[in-house]
C-alpha cells in the first residue's frame, strides 16, 4: 500500500520511524470561523512526526506559513497579514472512558499542546488549518497605534481628524462630575 504524505499515519511511523510531511493547501475563509479574515492565501505546512515516550504517544513539530487580508478591529480597514509560526503538538489516544464528541478535560499545563485521537491518521490539512486558527490575533490591528473610528461620526481617525468633541464622557460618570464641582465650590468658599 502506498503511503500518503498528506496524512500523518501513526502506524507508518511505528513501522518506519520518524517521517517528514509537507503540503500546500487552499482553504476557504469560512473554514476559519473568523469574521476578521477577508481572504486567505495558500497555507504551507512542514511537519516532522515521530514516536513519543509512551505507547500511542506521537510528537509533531514544524512550521505553518500563510498570508491573509485581515480587517482591523479598530478602524475596520483591510490590511495584509503574513505569518510564519512554529508548532509543537503531542498526539495521544483518546481516553477509553470518553465518547468521540465528549470534551477531554485538561488537568496539566503540559497537556495544552496535546490533541487526542481516535484513529491513527491525522490529515495534514487539518493540522495546518488548526495552526492558522491559532496564529490569527484575537483582535487584529492594522497598526498598534491605530486610532480607530470616531464613536460619534464614524470617521477613520488614522486618515483624518474629525470635528467632533474630542472628550467623550460616559454619562454614567455624570454624578461624580457634579460631586467634583460641589467640592471645588466648597473649597473656594
Amino acid at each position: 500500500m502506498a503511503h500518503s504524505k498528506d496524512v500523518i499515519d501513526f502506524d507508518f511511523i511505528d513501522e518506519h520511524g520518524p517521517q517528514t510531511y509537507a503540503g500546500t493547501f487552499a482553504m476557504d475563509v469560512p473554514e476559519l470561523g473568523r469574521d476578521e479574515v477577508a481572504s486567505l492565501g495558500d497555507v504551507t505546512i512542514q511537519a516532522n512526526a515521530r514516536k513519543g515516550d509512551f505507547t500511542g504517544d506521537y510528537l509533531s513539530e514544524g512550521t505553518v506559513t500563510f498570508t491573509a487580508d485581515m480587517t482591523c478591529s479598530r478602524c475596520a480597514e483591510p490590511y495584509p497579514f503574513a505569518n510564519t509560526s512554529t508548532f509543537h503538538v503531542r498526539f495521544r489516544p483518546r481516553p477509553d472512558a470518553s465518547e468521540d464528541n465528549e470534551e477531554v478535560e485538561i488537568t496539566d499545563k503540559e497537556e495544552l499542546d496535546v490533541e487526542f485521537y481516535s484513529e491513527p491518521l491525522v490529515p495534514l490539512r487539518h493540522l495546518a488549518l488548526e495552526q492558522v486558527q491559532l496564529s490569527i490575533p484575537m483582535k487584529p490591528l492594522c497598526d498598534d497605534s491605530c486610532l480607530g473610528l470616531c464613536p460619534k461620526c464614524g470617521l477613520n481617525l488614522a486618515q483624518e481628524k474629525c470635528s467632533c468633541n474630542e472628550s467623550i464622557v460616559d454619562e454614567r460618570w455624570g454624578a461624580l462630575k457634579d460631586l467634583r464641582e460641589e467640592l471645588a465650590k466648597k473649597k473656594n468658599v
